[in-house]
């Protein structure tokens, strides 16, 4: 087992390694760019506006500026569409200031020498370092990504094996409608009905509607606190597992049913093991692999990714609107260290699920994989 560990930390590096080159060659070809989000600010911007993005690029001297040695790392093109009629010296102090005025696989080492370091640089327009501003909606996105896995898996586990049991049932019938049901509503569109229902819109006002905790937070009590830390999540956490119950709920149901065909159980049943004992002693075991094998990509998905909509609805400041905001400002520095992080993030979690198979079920040997 230690053997395999250490091959999939050493393809760690690796793997992170190709999928940055490949999104930095992406980011080369695509149009649109900070300089130009700047550009088309100064067309419609005074004499006064010009001028000040001129002393700033002056003072940033040519070196990467305020961004620091992480932020030299992306697109650069020598003509911007809409730029006719500024003065190209105002063009040459922008690309210096963003640190545009080097070649791209220049950009490129110094940005993953700097990566390694998790040095990130500045952010573009938010004046900020880029570690902080993650550090800061950190928070936000662990509490959604977090609880709504733990709840999906805490309802979708037990709830499936009940349907195994029972398949063919009443029970089963109509909770497989519901789950479906609530599948097929969106989640963008269940929490805007909560905040109808709930938070004020048109009936009730119980709970509130934007941020993670209250006003005065710190003036509360242990027991306060963390009411009101729940208090905040009941509402966007409730829209975000509304859908993610039927996928895992239906493989766990599947998994089970497959393993109570098989042979191994009809003998343990004729040994005279109660059911209980058969369900949880042997089958349990060997139908949570494959549940245990989407948990990684079921909390990136809900940690980064799908909380994003919810996050505008509810105002919650998080890392999923972060990255969605860097992408439409062509905010690269920020862009490419959440690409960093998700990914590093990922690929930890995947070796963190296929240590679980051998936690699980001891005969699962990886080391005895042919290379």
């Amino acid at each position: 087992m230690l053997n395999y560990i250490l091959r999939r930390l050493l393809l760690i590096p690796v793997t992170l390694f190709g999928i940055m080159v490949l999104n930095f060659a992406i980011i080369q070809f695509a149009p649109g760019g900070p300089v130009e989000q700047i550009v088309a600010q100064l067309q419609g911007a005074d004499v006064s506006a010009t001028a000040r993005i001129s002393n700033q690029g002056a003072e940033s001297g040519g070196g990467g500026g305020g961004n620091g040695g992480g932020s030299n790392n992306f697109s650069s093109t020598s003509t911007y569409r809409g730029a006719q009629g500024l003065d190209p010296e105002i063009i040459s102090q922008l690309e210096k200031q963003f640190g545009f005025d080097k070649p791209a696989y220049e950009r490129f080492w110094i940005m993953m020498k700097n990566y390694l370091t998790f040095d990130f640089g500045q952010s573009y327009f938010q004046d900020r370092d880029v570690i902080d501003l993650v550090v800061d909606k950190m928070p936000v996105s662990i509490s959604l990504g977090l609880w709504s896995t733990l709840i999906i898996y805490m309802v979708s586990v037990p709830l499936g094996v009940a349907k195994a049991v029972r398949d063919g049932s009443n029970f089963d019938v109509w909770s497989s409608a519901a789950i479906i049901v609530g599948y097929a509503i969106p989640g963008f569109l269940f929490a805007v009905m909560l905040i109808v229902v709930f938070a004020g819109g048109t009936y009730f006002d119980l709970f509130p509607l934007r941020g993670l905790t209250s006003s005065n937070f710190d003036e509360m009590s242990l027991l306060g606190k963390i009411g009101d830390y729940f208090w905040h999540l009941a509402l966007p956490i409730t829209a975000l597992t509304i859908g993610g119950f039927t996928t895992l709920t239906m493989l766990t149901k599947n998994s089970f049913l497959d393993e109570i065909n098989k042979q191994y159980v009809v003998t343990a049943r004729a040994k005279g093991l109660t059911e209980k004992r058969v369900l949880y002693g042997h089958v349990f075991r060997n139908a949570m692999l494959l549940v245990i094998a989407g948990f990684p990509s079921a909390l990136i998905g809900l940690l980064f990714t799908g909380s994003v909509l919810i996050e505008v609805i509810f105002s919650l400041d998080g890392l999923g609107l972060l990255g969605f905001e860097a992408v439409m400002k062509r905010d690269y520095p920020v862009m490419f260290a959440t690409l960093y992080l998700f990914t590093l993030f990922g690929l930890v979690l995947n070796l963190i699920s296929d240590l679980s198979y051998h936690f699980v079920d001891p005969r699962i040997n990886f080391d005895a994989r042919e290379d």
